[in-house]
């Protein structure tokens, strides 16, 4: 995608953009505390030895009781209160006694999507052995701890894509559950009324089944049932959805997996391409305008970068006019995809339009963070409140490109155990 379509997809970022000009800088890497080689956690807590329990990550936008809950950022790190209590999405793993070996790294207050972090240092994305590409964001320390086998589960959040866009950055499953499915209590806000979501993240289905049944006590069990009701792909209706400037080896990646496995695909209208682009802008314009609602109260504050200065005073652009008008859509594009949804089991599209670029050498910026989100094709499923999982899939190996790249499956809003029994079967060797 080039710069100035980018700016035509995104209109309600034109004057973030030229915020980000006047407020951003090149962040050069503090030598900061995340506490494994691999950046990938804030805080590390190795499980014993021959436990043989079931090893959780959780992002530190998620409170864990006694620890601070650092959002990635260092003033919360050194002015933060411990949390009072475990947030209510740990109750499960709580419950089951697993291992919980830390609090992953994160974009600064989970508002950017490329992963990396100026304070805590950015998690290492081994997606090619060379550590040369983002890891995506915003759970960026997420998606890096299960892809280095540091854990076997890891919970997320998503509010525009923040685990399926790290998740195929880094070559590994990750699901944006239905908004209101899981609590939000006790988790750092960035859009609660709208968007945010609690999310697994993991290196195959199974291993995803277990996070979510962590996350929503009883869906192993729903899971089977999906599976004994569609056994085979033959059996499942997938639309798929085309957009204009995703790379054509990722659009033929994602052909050649559906027809693989023998789904029904057809191919879904103009019509809803355009409404689909107007609620991936609609989403931002409502990621930014809560995020200036939420964050506002750290401006001026010693430790928080520029870069996340540029993006709470880009959502202020926004709001309350254009905040308000893209909300005012909101219920026709739940209606449109509905509607579409009533027709197919599935809808499939690429989770990003471009394989993740390189890391900066010399750090991130708010332009580089914004030319980003273009590459992103997860925004609108946020607004819609549906749930959608990101699925490695192989990309045909040419010199200098990445081994695999990301499939995103968007299901009926509380689907999920569909979901996850589709994802099966295009992850299945057979």
């Amino acid at each position: 995608m080039t710069q100035s379509s980018f700016v035509r997809a995104t209109t309600p970022l034109a004057a973030a953009i030229l915020v980000a000009f006047a407020s951003s800088c090149s962040l050069v890497p503090h030598p900061g505390a995340a506490s494994t080689k691999d950046k990938a956690f804030i805080a590390y807590w190795p499980p014993p030895a021959g436990s043989g329990r079931l090893r959780l990550a959780v992002k530190d936008l998620i409170d864990i009781k006694g620890k601070v809950t650092s959002a990635g950022s260092e003033y919360l790190a050194k002015n933060g209160p411990p949390a009072k209590e475990d947030a209510k999405c740990l109750a499960g793993a709580r419950a089951r006694n697993v291992d919980i070996v830390g609090k992953t790294n994160l974009t600064e207050f989970a508002v950017s999507v490329s992963g990396m972090n100026s304070y805590f240092g950015t998690p290492r994305n081994r997606l090619d052995g060379k550590h040369r590409f983002i890891p995506g964001g915003s759970s960026s320390g997420s998606a890096v701890a299960v892809a280095d086998g540091r854990a076997d589960v890891s919970f997320g959040t998503d509010t525009a894509g923040s685990i399926r866009v790290p998740a195929a950055s880094c070559g590994i499953f990750g699901l944006k559950t239905t908004y209101g499915l899981i609590s939000l209590k006790g988790v750092f806000p960035i859009s609660p009324g709208h968007l945010d979501t609690v999310g697994p993240m993991a290196k195959d289905v199974p291993h995803l089944v277990e996070g979510m049944d962590l996350l929503q006590p009883g869906f192993e069990s729903r899971y089977r049932k999906a599976i004994a009701a569609k056994p085979s792909a033959r059996q499942i209706k997938i639309g798929r959805l085309y957009l204009d400037g995703t790379d054509p080896a990722i659009d033929k990646a994602v052909d050649d997996a559906l027809a693989a496995k023998h789904f029904k695909v057809v191919r879904l209208s103009e019509n809803f391409k355009k409404q689909w682009e107007q609620a991936q802008k609609d989403a931002i314009t409502v990621a930014l305008g809560d995020t200036w609602r939420n964050d506002q109260r750290y401006q001026g504050k010693k430790g928080v970068t520029a870069k996340t200065l540029a993006t709470i005073l880009a959502g202020s652009l926004q709001y309350p006019d254009a905040y308000n008008e893209a909300l005012s859509r909101k219920a026709a594009w739940q209606r449109s995809l509905r509607q579409v949804l009533a027709k197919v089991d599935f809808i499939a599209l690429p989770t990003l339009q471009s394989a993740p670029p390189k890391v900066p050498l010399f750090g991130t910026s708010a332009i580089f963070e914004l030319l980003n989100i273009g590459r992103q094709n997860t925004q609108a499923v946020n607004l819609a409140g549906n749930p959608a999982v990101a699925i490695p899939i192989p990309l045909p190996q040419e010199k200098g490109v990445v081994p695999v790249t990301s499939l995103q499956l968007v299901g009926k809003k509380f689907g999920e155990a569909e979901l996850l029994n589709a994802s099966r079967l295009i992850a299945s060797k057979k």
